[in-house]
C-alpha cells in the first residue's frame, strides 16, 4: 500500500427504506444499485482486526480470522452477545415483539422475533425470500411462542447462510409456490393449543422480497467468496443484494456471492487501475444441487 492511498474500513451493509447500502467508519453510506460496479482491494501488509462490541473499539486490537463473519475476538464477541435479544439476558426489555416466519428456499424456514419497531428490517438483513407475521407481544411471550413452534412442529430457529445462498438459483417461479410453506406453517402454528395468551395473533401475510432482492432477474451465482486476504481484489456489477450477500457478476467468471460481513475488519483501498477485475481471493464453487462446496481460488 502507498503512502498516499486511502483508506477505507467497511462497517457492514444495511437495509434501508431507500434500500441497501454499504457504510463506512465516519457514517459515510454507499448506497447498492443493481448495476453499480463494485471494486476494492485488501491493502498489502494489514491484518484483520477486532470490530469491538455495542459500538466501543476493541482495547487489544485483536487480530481475527479471515473466515469470520463476525469478525470479533472472543471477549468481544462475549459482550455483543450478552446484550443481544438472542443471548436470552433481556428479560425486562418493555418493547413489543413480533414472532415470525421466514422461508429462505424449498424446505428452509425458520421462526424468529424481532422488535416491532424494526419492522421487516430483520428479515432483509437475515435474507428472507419471503415471509411472515405471526403475532405481536412482550418479550417472553414472543420468546415462548418461538419455543412452541421448536418443539411442537420442528421449526428451526437458524438456517446457515451457505444454505441459504446455494438455494437462491433453486427458488420457484411464483409468489404462490414461494408462500406455499409459509402459508401452511402459520395455519399449524396458530392450531396448536399452547398458544400464549399475551401474544396478539396475526393474519398469514406473505410478504415476498425476491424483487427487492433482484434475485429472480440475476443469473444464478456459481460460487462464493470465502475470506478476504491481504493483497486480494474482487471487481464486478452489482446483479443482486439479499441479506449481507452481494450477487457480483464477475468477468470470466459468471456471478460470484461476496459476504459483506467478511468486509469488516479489513484496511480496505481503491484497485490500481491496471487491475484486470480478475478475482484474486480464495471462493468455494457451489456443487449443483446441493450447499455443498469444493473450494477453490480463482
Amino acid at each position: 500500500m502507498t503512502a498516499t492511498a486511502r483508506v477505507w474500513r467497511c462497517s457492514g451493509l444495511r437495509w434501508t427504506p431507500e434500500g441497501p447500502a454499504l457504510v463506512w467508519d465516519g457514517g459515510r453510506r454507499s448506497p447498492l444499485t443493481r448495476g453499480k460496479r463494485v471494486a476494492f482491494a485488501v491493502a498489502e501488509d494489514t491484518t484483520r482486526r477486532c470490530v469491538g462490541a455495542r459500538g466501543n473499539d476493541c482495547p487489544l486490537r485483536a487480530a481475527v480470522s479471515g473466515r469470520s463473519t463476525g469478525a470479533r475476538c472472543e471477549e468481544c464477541a462475549r459482550l455483543d452477545r450478552a446484550h443481544s435479544v438472542a443471548a436470552d439476558t433481556l428479560a425486562d426489555d418493555p418493547r413489543p415483539y413480533r414472532v415470525y416466519l421466514a422461508w429462505f428456499g424449498p424446505g428452509m424456514t425458520k421462526v424468529g422475533i424481532t422488535a416491532a419497531e424494526r419492522g421487516s428490517a430483520r428479515l432483509l438483513e437475515q435474507g428472507a425470500v419471503c415471509f411472515s407475521w405471526l403475532g405481536t407481544g412482550p418479550l417472553m411471550a414472543a420468546r415462548r411462542t418461538e419455543e412452541l413452534l421448536r418443539a411442537a412442529l420442528n421449526v428451526p430457529d437458524r438456517v446457515p447462510y451457505a444454505e441459504k445462498r446455494a438455494v437462491r438459483a433453486q427458488l420457484p417461479q411464483t409468489s404462490f409456490e414461494r408462500a406455499r410453506e409459509v402459508s401452511e406453517l402459520h395455519a399449524q402454528a396458530r392450531a396448536l393449543p399452547a398458544w400464549p395468551e399475551s401474544l396478539d395473533p396475526a393474519p398469514c401475510q406473505v410478504v415476498d422480497h425476491t424483487e427487492a432482492f433482484g434475485i429472480q432477474q440475476a443469473e444464478p451465482a456459481l460460487a462464493d467468496v470465502r475470506e478476504l486476504i491481504p493483497g486480494g481484489t474482487l471487481a464486478g456489477e452489482l446483479v443482486a443484494v439479499a441479506g449481507p450477500d452481494l450477487h457480483l457478476a464477475v468477468d470470466g467468471h459468471g456471478v460470484v456471492v461476496l459476504d459483506t460481513r467478511l468486509m469488516t475488519g479489513w484496511d480496505l483501498v481503491t484497485p490500481q487501475p491496471s487491475h484486470s477485475g480478475e478475482p484474486a481471493i480464495p471462493v468455494r464453487k457451489f456443487a449443483a444441487g446441493s450447499a455443498s462446496r469444493q473450494d477453490g481460488l480463482f
